[in-house]
């Protein structure tokens, strides 16, 4: 039976001599969590880790579009979409597009990720060309005058390939590199980062009912063959960021059982993203039905990504979040 190795991190100053750094960052752990379908738990010592497993909890991540991830960086959301479940509508002209993004870099953001296609639950499909319209010039914009990376957030080969013209460094597929076979080879031919997540099913049907035998597992498991695939494509290891896809074919459980395991992907051995920004579990939980008000809400998730080793935040209040993070960092490892 397979085993899934979760590292249990610590946090400040006050670790075990033996303890191991989770990924080369911020925190170390000495203690793993062995998790296997239908058992409960094994806590076990770093030391009685297999090699491999202990090579991919430990090592450090390479840099991820020139940032080094052994921090953790905040990716502002910028969808120039009229639909997006939350801000659609507000970016979608280009002069609106930079000042969002002037605006988040100016708050924190390490990259700004920019999308022209909703995929908030029941979106529909948009033509590339209408997608690329929406993309080229904001993109263009905001690398030109804020020298920021900028990830491209698309399904699609040929809205990459015109994001990565127009300035774009990192792609990111909410589909895991399903949706378009074509878009592998492009980020591999373009030697660019990606970012694979999962989704179960599509924009359109991925809320109706969705069903997992272990939805961490199930998760980990697809992310490992889709890693799998994308090095066959010619794509670096150490250049693929993985995303466990929160609210993307999930329901609250669902949300709930991969927040709290989240850590259970640094065995992968790649950087994790993190986008729970607003999202729907988040209003069901608080009884904020209106996405705006889930600020509080993303803040408290995305700190406790953090405290599990998450490198990259996807969310949109970046001024609330660094801000929580600056403070969580101070009382945690001392202010610098």
């Amino acid at each position: 039976m397979k085993t899934y190795y979760r590292p249990m991190p610590r946090l400040g100053p006050h670790v075990p001599k033996d303890a191991v750094p989770l990924a080369g960052g911020w925190l170390r752990f000495s203690d793993v969590a062995a998790l296997r379908r239908g058992q409960a738990p094994e806590v076990i010592s770093v030391r009685d880790l297999p090699t491999e497993i202990l090579d991919h909890l430990t090592a450090p991540r390479a840099p991820i579009a020139g940032c080094d991830m052994g921090r953790p960086h905040l990716m502002g959301i910028l969808n120039v979409t009229p639909d997006s479940f939350s801000d659609g509508g507000r970016f979608l002209s280009p002069d609106a597009a930079i000042e969002q993004a002037r605006a988040m870099t100016e708050a924190g953001a390490t990259f700004v990720d920019v999308g022209g296609e909703s995929t908030r639950p029941g979106a529909q499909t948009v033509p590339v060309d209408e997608e690329i319209r929406r993309v080229e010039t904001p993109i263009r914009s905001i690398t030109t005058e804020l020298r920021v990376p900028v990830s491209i957030d698309t399904r699609k080969a040929a809205v990459a390939e015109k994001a990565l013209d127009a300035g774009a460094v990192l792609v990111n597929d909410v589909s895991g590199f399903t949706y378009d076979a074509a878009l592998a080879a492009v980020s591999a031919d373009r030697k660019v980062p990606v970012c694979v997540m999962h989704a179960q099913g599509d924009p359109q049907t991925m809320q109706a009912a969705p069903r997992y035998d272990d939805v961490r597992f199930d998760v980990y498991d697809f992310l490992e063959t889709r890693i799998a695939a994308l090095t066959k494509a010619g794509i670096a290891r150490d250049q693929i960021v993985v995303d466990p896809g929160i609210g993307f074919g999930k329901t609250k459980e669902h949300n709930l059982a991969l927040l709290r395991d989240i850590a259970v992907f640094h065995a992968l051995g790649c950087p994790i993203l993190l986008g729970a920004s607003r999202k729907k579990f988040i209003g069901t939980l608080t009884g904020a039905d209106v996405a705006d008000t889930r600020m509080p809400g993303s803040v408290a998730v995305a700190l406790h990504g953090a405290a599990q080793g998450v490198q990259i935040l996807r969310v949109h209040d970046v001024l609330e979040t660094r801000q929580a993070l600056t403070l969580w960092d101070a009382v945690e490892f001392g202010d610098p």
